[in-house]
């Protein structure tokens, strides 16, 4: 199997050795740089990989000599990992992440000094900064803030997308909703869900009722709402459900789903502390 096979190939089909394949040309410098870009987007997934090819994605990230594309790409690339490695915080043997707690703390003190010299091209320390807010440390706060407030449009994006990840942010989450730049507008919808933000309410049962919300945007809508108002979810989203469009039919009754189980849950958390406070 190659490089092109592994391309189109679904990841949970790829074989054993999927890592090395992409490590083999990632790690060639002969090779061309499309080809090079293809392998850092391929080693970002969580199926291949591990900590040699996440230390071979820290070293091209780190080197100047490497293309800007190339280590944008590998850059962004860890995020995955460093999400996963984030959220199970190897405290259970049973799911451990693909890479060792040291690699973990390696890449994530590379990047971010890496992200702290501004002579590294601004679109690898955005995708920097972008990889290592799905892990958030004390630093992301106001790197995101200034990134924010700085006025430019890539960066303000960049922020927005950190966001999702880092506490603190409501208010920015919600001024962006209101953006007329697209990317924003959505990344501000993801992060408005993820972080349940109910002054983003009527603007996500908004979009959810607009015909002409584009696709992107009308699925993150769609998991926004269920997100931030799980017990009213099914009445907003019964018609989608019931759409003729498979894949907005799929997303809004999964939507539905996850809303009446968080519903369930919260439910059942009540009447233990009814329970508890009546014995």
């Amino acid at each position: 199997m190659n490089l092109k096979t592994l391309q189109d190939t679904p990841p949970w089909d790829w074989p054993t050795g999927a890592g090395k394949i992409i490590q083999k040309t990632l790690s060639d410098n002969r090779a061309k740089v499309s080809d090079r870009i293809i392998a850092a987007d391929l080693a970002g997934n969580l199926v291949a990989i591990n900590d040699d090819l996440a230390n071979a994605l820290v070293g091209i990230v780190s080197s100047p000599a490497e293309p800007e594309p190339l280590r944008a790409m590998a850059a962004i690339s860890l995020g995955p990992v460093l999400e996963q490695s984030d959220i199970s915080e190897f405290d259970d043997p049973d799911d451990l992440p693909p890479i060792t707690e040291l690699t973990f703390r390696n890449i994530q003190d590379s990047l971010h000094k890496l992200y702290a010299d501004d002579s590294i091209p601004k679109e690898v320390r955005r995708r920097i900064l972008e990889a290592t807010s799905r892990a958030a440390e004390p630093w992301h706060q106001n790197a995101i803030r200034a990134a924010y407030a700085s006025g430019d449009r890539d960066w303000m994006l960049t922020a927005v997308f950190g966001m999702r990840w880092v506490k603190g942010f409501d208010d920015q989450i919600l001024e962006a909703l209101n953006s007329a730049d697209p990317e924003i507008h959505y990344e501000a919808v993801e992060a408005a869900g993820n972080w349940a933000l109910d002054g983003a309410w009527s603007h996500t049962v908004a979009l959810v009722n607009n015909a002409g919300t584009p696709r992107p945007l009308l699925l993150a809508a769609i998991g926004a709402v269920a997100s931030i108002r799980p017990a009213e979810a099914r009445r907003v989203l019964t018609d989608l459900a019931d759409s003729d469009d498979e894949e907005i039919a799929e997303a809004a009754d999964e939507a539905i789903g996850m809303a009446e189980a968080a519903t369930y849950e919260e439910d059942d958390e009540e009447e233990e502390d009814a329970s508890d406070w009546v014995n």
